[in-house]
């Protein structure tokens, strides 16, 4: 029986209304690993390749066979946004056949959440977070609305594959597995896996299952990709007209431009109108501030307004008028947007996305050139790397293009190995431990030291943690008060832990910011982080603001709308670069190999970075006299060895190499003064790398390097120990320093 065969009817039906000639081969090779097997499956396939059809198809065929009597399949989503639009098309698939699609997160209405408590059936849609606050606050409904549950699919699985998130997913999971008494198989689906086999291990952590990974052909894509350079500060730069859609010259003696135009904005404003498209950035900040000077872009010009924006600290009404202009297929308005839009969600026809700066992995810049390409349109993606024009002084390293390099690794890594960043998966959690602990105490209520041992540190996520971190984390959290210890000598949650388990913000485990909701008369606009006083002005929701009041009380902000420019905060954190393409930005300096999708500023400017590279030797020698007694060293690692090179400098031979003044600008180059020459450098780096030392010398005195949302609860020994045997990459820059004694 071929898979369409197997389908229910109604399924059938819909794939013949669809006008389907054929199946994709990844809706095949689904079906056969969900039908023929009773393991785990892992579906990775190229954006837009229809992978959660493909998923559901088979799942709700065999519902209709055998309908669960509770919930059936939980459908766990990153972002609200996704689960929003994913909610949409399985309900229109499932109606028929009279399954119920139930969705749950912050933004959705309790009375639906209550149909679905006093009728658990069908699928449910939810947060990482959401399944949370459900295991604390419904506890004991758990095995009622859960008890027949024989699916588990994770959308989006890299994502979740890199912190914390990610874990939490997985212990949530092997938690409700365990209350409700089920062991349901469990389906990841993504577009850019580095390591499928690693990935399955991870989907399969604590289900005593397998992992299939069926090997899908993908039929190859041509991108339209291309990637042009501006100086921010150089008004008059010559632009290349391209053929597709000349743009004018932004000259402000000739054409009308805001004050302080900003050339590369000024290149997207031309060449998004009457167009849809996607701005990504790689920051709430830079989105709020591009999104600014696009819409003064249109008030100069005397155009009406064309830019929505989009990022997870607007209000829910601002992201899904956003989410709904995009999917209409009659306006052609342009969204600004942090990774909030790079997931899943389908946006409609896009005509091609935009890429301020360079993301920091492959897999962002494939989510997010696979916005783009539906339709049976070729994914097209521009690039626009903007750089500060380099004082006449500046020392070497501060004329080298970073951005643009990176820019041209990324794609080239891919192009050339398909290489995806791996999945991180040899952390040590304490601050995941320290919130599942919690968690667990709240929703269980008292439980004995063994007890609370054998329901927490048994997740297969926390394999890497010993039974003495965890009673010295269990001591702490008693004198803390975090726990309380009962006359019966079990485990309550003590009264400085109520206070952190009874607020909403409990629920996530990544790093938030003290937030306050922006008001403008009776619309939230959405929340910043540290408001300015009264009378200062602020830009959110693509609007520049000035305070009226700040209720620090009740953390609100009233604010009315002016005109202007200004940056905006919201606490944002740079992403970490993997070593692989800190070298391949390196090769990019070396070779003379010229790249397809470069224009004109782009190839001048990296022509020049060769030019200085050449004349310089940055990619002969990582270390590069600027002179006198300053250097700079360029060691090309990744931002986790470099981290770890940093501390080694500093703590293991400074005083050796009589090292002062460093400063880093991380992962790329650190400058510093020192009194030896460079063959001394490179002898002492070896010799005190070939020493045996603990990650834990590495960590300065005094210093507990809060990392993860919930370090400042750790103990400092456990915070300590978290950073140094699970942050910093030693072993990899150990191996640089001793790639480095030819130099001696």
């Amino acid at each position: 029986m071929s898979i369409f065969d197997r389908y229910a009817p109604f399924i059938q039906d819909f794939i013949y209304r669809s006008g389907w000639e054929s199946l994709r081969a990844i809706q095949a090779a689904a079906g056969d690993a969900i039908f023929n097997t009773d393991e785990n499956v892992l579906l990775t396939a190229s954006t837009a390749s229809g992978k959660t059809e493909a998923a559901f198809f088979p799942i709700l065929t065999l519902f209709t066979e055998d309908m669960p009597r509770s919930v059936g399949a939980i459908y766990i989503g990153p972002l609200k946004a996704l689960i929003n639009d994913q909610f949409s098309r399985l309900n229109a698939l499932c109606e028929e056949a009279d399954i119920p699609v139930w969705h749950w997160h912050g933004d959705v209405a309790q009375s639906h959440k209550n149909k679905m408590l006093k009728n658990p059936s069908g699928i449910l849609q939810i947060t990482p977070e959401s399944l949370e606050a459900m295991l604390l606050r419904k506890h004991a409904l758990i095995p009622k609305l859960f008890g027949d549950l024989k699916f588990i699919v994770i959308d989006e699985i890299h994502s979740l594959m890199r912190g914390d998130r990610g874990g939490q997913t997985i212990c949530l999971i092997e938690r409700l597995c365990k209350l409700a008494g089920v062991n349901p198989r469990r389906i990841g689906l993504s577009a850019t896996i580095g390591d499928p086999t690693a990935a399955g291990e991870f989907l399969a952590y604590g289900s005593e299952r397998s992992t299939v990974i069926p090997k899908i052909e993908n039929k190859g894509v041509k991108w339209r990709l291309s990637m042009e350079h501006f100086y921010i500060s150089q008004q008059n730069q010559t632009i290349e007209k391209d053929t597709a859609d000349a743009l004018p010259v932004l000259d402000e003696k000739t054409d009308t431009a805001p004050e302080n135009a900003d050339t590369g904005i000024g290149y997207i404003f031309e060449h998004t109108r009457g167009k849809k498209c996607l701005i990504f950035v790689n920051s709430r900040e830079e989105c709020e501030a591009v999104t600014t000077t696009l819409r003064s872009y249109c008030e100069a010009k005397h155009e009406p307004d064309r830019f929505l924006i989009h990022h997870g600290n607007l209000s829910a009404a601002y992201r899904e008028t956003a989410e709904e202009a995009m999917k209409d297929e009659d306006v052609f308005m342009t969204t600004c947007t942090t990774a909030t839009l790079e997931l899943g969600i389908d946006i409609g026809r896009l005509e091609r996305a935009f890429q301020i700066d360079a993301p920091y992995t492959v897999s962002s810049f494939l989510q997010r050139m696979g916005r783009t390409g539906r339709r049976d349109l070729p994914p097209e993606m521009w690039f626009v790397i903007r750089e500060e024009l380099p004082e006449p002084r500046s020392m070497l390293p501060e004329t080298i293009p970073w951005k643009l390099l990176q820019g041209i690794a990324l794609i080239q890594v891919y192009i050339e190995d398909r290489w995806v960043e791996p999945p991180i998966l040899n952390r040590l959690p304490f601050s995941l431990l320290y919130h599942q602990t919690m968690s667990t105490l709240a929703s269980c209520g008292e439980l004995t030291p063994a007890e609370i041992a054998s329901r927490v540190l048994t997740l297969k996520y926390f394999h890497r943690i010993t039974k003495d971190d965890y009673r010295i984390l269990l001591r702490h959290l008693i004198e803390t008060d975090h726990i309380q210890r009962t006359e019966n000598g079990g485990l309550i949650v003590g009264l400085a832990g109520e206070r952190i388990v009874n607020s909403f913000k409990f629920y996530a485990v990544f790093q938030e910011n003290e937030e306050y909701t922006v008001r403008w008369g009776s619309q939230e606009l959405g929340t910043i982080v540290m408001p300015p006083p009264a009378g200062e002005k602020i830009a959110i929701a693509g609007h520049v603001w000035i305070v009226e009041e700040v209720d620090h009380k009740r953390r609100l902000v009233y604010c009315e709308q002016i005109k202007g420019k200004v940056p905006a905060y919201f606490g944002d954190c740079p992403g970490d670069i993997n070593t692989k393409i800190l070298l391949r930005m390196k090769e990019v300096l070396r070779e003379d190999k010229s790249y397809p999708y470069l224009m004109k500023n782009a190839m001048g400017r990296l022509a020049q970075a060769r030019q200085t590279a050449r004349n310089s030797g940055v990619t002969e020698s990582p270390l590069i006299c600027l002179g006198g007694n300053m250097w700079c060293l360029l060691p090309w690692l990744g931002t986790y060895a470099f981290l770890a090179l940093e501390r080694f400098l500093k703590l293991k031979c400074s005083d050796r190499l009589g090292l002062k003044g460093m400063d880093s600008s991380r992962p790329f180059y650190i400058q510093f003064t020192m009194k030896v020459s460079p063959e001394e450098f490179f002898s002492v780096l070896a010799e005190e790398a070939e020493k045996e030392f603990s990650p834990m010398e590495l960590v300065y005195d005094r210093e507990v390097p809060v990392f993860e949302k919930y370090d400042e609860f750790l103990p400092a020994v456990l915070v300590k120990k978290g950073f140094a045997f699970g942050i910093l990459g030693i072993s990899e820059m150990k191996e640089r320093i001793l790639s480095w004694k030819s130099f001696i």
